[in-house]
């Protein structure tokens, strides 16, 4: 079947000219050299974010697993916390649905031109007691409690056979992966480094090649030097906007002083950093009106090797858009808002 298109092109002259439009800017990662747009053409006002919504809990206290997860069956815990009456304000247990389970050794296998090997390792939930409670809404040393937990599991599960990355994450909302709405946390101890942390773990090697310095170091120094993409910051650890923010509202959290390791942070280092992290989530809960979103701990392998040129960090990505073709195809992401205008925003929720 042939089909003829014959229509005719018309040039109307005299039309009202489009508006100028704001060009958008492409900003490079330091670490991991990534591009992301930061689209000033369409950008968005910091309240016109607060329309995101999160699911609510439909259940509540009375369907939730985590409310009393010796009732519910949940496995036995591996590390529990107390108060002086004797209820408890942090638990640790193994997931009773593992991504990853125990085994005496990861076995390699193939088939053609693929390779595979058994999921070996470790899947832990670190629940915090109250059921409404989030981490935003968590006092200093509340947050502190559950920084201590995570050392305390990492110290424990990185001397393990097979394991040679930790990963530390949380997810709030069930748009980010939430199943369950009680607040609580995961560990994944795994046989494997993750590629976004290899990626990180090269670009940083790189850049301290070059350079001579930290690349993680050299931002925090500057951004506290500079302060418009500073959310929050103390003697010890900063909280900011990074330059090349992958969604809006993204924020990091580091230590100023060069480290990395996390299962390495002290005692009061713990209290300092949950002095600026939980600034940094009361902020974000304040200011986009509790929104979904996502955090991670970013620390070197605990494979043996040297990583020196590494720098332990949280990364906090609000869950404020939707991939799609563009980002998909490409892999760069696209931030509706300047991370600059985003801090700022931030800031004056700070105490909200």
């Amino acid at each position: 079947m042939n089909i003829s298109i014959n229509n005719s092109k018309e040039i109307l002259d005299g039309e009202e000219k489009p508006k100028k439009v704001v060009a958008s800017e492409l900003r490079q990662d330091l670490v991991s050299g990534d591009w992301v747009v930061i689209a000033t053409g369409r950008a968005k006002r910091p309240q016109d974010f607060t329309a995101i919504q999160r699911a609510l809990d439909e259940k509540g206290v009375d369907g939730c697993l985590f409310e009393d997860p010796v009732a519910t069956g949940q496995e036995k815990d591996v590390l529990i916390y107390h108060k002086a009456d004797g209820d408890w304000t942090l638990r640790v247990f193994p997931n009773k649905y593992p991504a990853f389970s125990p085994g005496k050794s990861s076995k390699a296998s193939s088939e053609g031109p693929y390779n595979a090997m058994s999921g070996v390792g470790y899947h832990e939930i670190v629940v915090t007691r109250d059921h409404f409670r989030q981490m935003a809404l968590m006092d200093v040393m509340e947050v502190a409690e559950v920084i201590d937990a995570y050392q305390d599991r990492y110290l424990e599960l990185m001397n393990k056979k097979n394991v040679n990355y930790i990963a530390i994450f949380h997810n709030h909302g069930k748009e980010v992966g939430a199943s369950i709405p009680h607040p609580h946390s995961q560990i994944m101890a795994i046989p494997v480094v993750a590629p976004y942390i290899q990626l990180e773990l090269d670009g940083a090697n790189r850049y301290h090649k070059s350079n001579k310095h930290c690349a993680f170091c050299v931002m925090s120094e500057f951004e506290s030097e500079h302060g418009q993409r500073v959310v929050f910051e103390n003697d010890d650890f900063i909280a900011y906007c990074p330059f090349a923010s992958r969604v809006a509202f993204e924020v990091h959290v580091m230590p100023k002083k060069h480290s990395p390791y996390f299962e390495r942070i002290t005692d009061e280092q713990k209290v300092k950093l949950a002095e600026v992290f939980s600034k940094a989530l009361g902020a974000i809960y304040s200011a986009l009106n509790d929104p979904p979103y996502n955090f991670y701990i970013h620390s070197a392998p605990c494979d043996g090797k040297d990583y020196s040129h590494f720098h332990w960090h949280i990364e906090i990505l609000p869950h404020t858009s939707i991939w799609a073709g563009f980002e998909l195809d490409t892999g760069i992401e696209i931030s509706s808002i300047q991370p600059e205008v985003a801090a700022e925003y931030l800031r004056n929720n700070l105490n909200h």
